[in-house]
């Protein structure tokens, strides 16, 4: 039996959701680098009733700390395409974070190459264009030029930053995904056919504004940019701000309810 949930729990491996019977959009989410799926899990409360959270849970974090994480972008698109088919039916969209949006935007070019129906819109956050220039690649520092960096940018709590146990777990998980996206090459595929938001905040030193416009390049629908107050991690301080946001754009799609 179905139940109306605000909590975000596992349902596979990779599909973790808030269930919502009633709803009639599904926003599924792609967390950053190193992160899981539960970095969304107090958005489900704050969602209105009409948009059901589904959060993707990748090898290497949390409960699937024990698993080797992805080394190449196609396997890991491939995977996540086929484990989100239960959940890609009905009207849906795509939110992702920083390298969590590289991997939505490839699940949706995926998604057109083999036929099957897209997001109704992407949202894309703090994520350079694809071709943007001007963006330091970190995958490679020395370990400790890579644990200032990571822990300079934001996003990993003080008390989890003083363990060393933890971060000796973290850091091969944040590099592995580092090295990841920053060797990744997307091709030149022509533009989706669904709009396009890019969010970011405006001190953010991993996109800056500059590197962000580029994106409307990879639609022919409508597209925008919002800059929120902050850095790399602006939505975890503001997440009422960005969730009105995409329950603005995405409450307008055409009613079909989620598989």
């Amino acid at each position: 039996m179905s139940v109306l949930s605000t909590e975000l729990v596992a349902e596979t491996p990779y599909v973790w959701r808030a269930r919502k019977p009633g709803s009639r959009h599904r926003l599924i989410c792609f967390p950053h680098a190193g992160a899981g799926a539960t970095t969304y899990a107090d958005w489900a409360p704050l969602l209105p009733p009409e948009i059901e959270l589904v959060a993707v849970q990748l090898p290497g974090r949390q409960n699937r700390i024990a698993e080797k994480p992805f080394t190449d972008v196609a396997p890991l698109v491939g995977v996540v395409a086929q484990a989100l088919r239960p959940v890609l039916g009905g009207s849906f969209s795509f939110f992702g974070h920083s390298c969590g949006a590289a991997l939505a935007f490839e699940l949706a070019k995926t998604l057109r190459t083999k036929g099957l129906p897209g997001p109704a819109r992407l949202f894309l956050s703090a994520q350079p264009a694809p071709g943007a220039t001007g963006v330091r690649h970190l995958h490679d520092l020395p370990e400790d030029a890579f644990r200032a960096e990571m822990i300079g940018l934001g996003g990993i709590d003080e008390e989890i930053a003083r363990d060393e146990f933890v971060m000796d777990s973290l850091l091969p998980v944040l590099r592995a995904d580092f090295r990841l996206w920053e060797r990744h090459r997307t091709a030149q595929d022509p533009p989706l056919d669904c709009p396009i938001t890019v969010l970011a905040g405006d001190g953010d030193p991993r996109a800056p504004k500059e590197t962000v416009d580029g994106w409307r390049n990879q639609t022919n629908a409508e597209f925008g940019t919002v800059f929120y107050p902050g850095g790399h991690f602006y939505f975890l301080d503001s997440p009422g701000d960005v969730i009105a946001l995409i329950a603005e754009q995405t409450l307008g799609a055409p009613e079909r309810r989620p598989a």
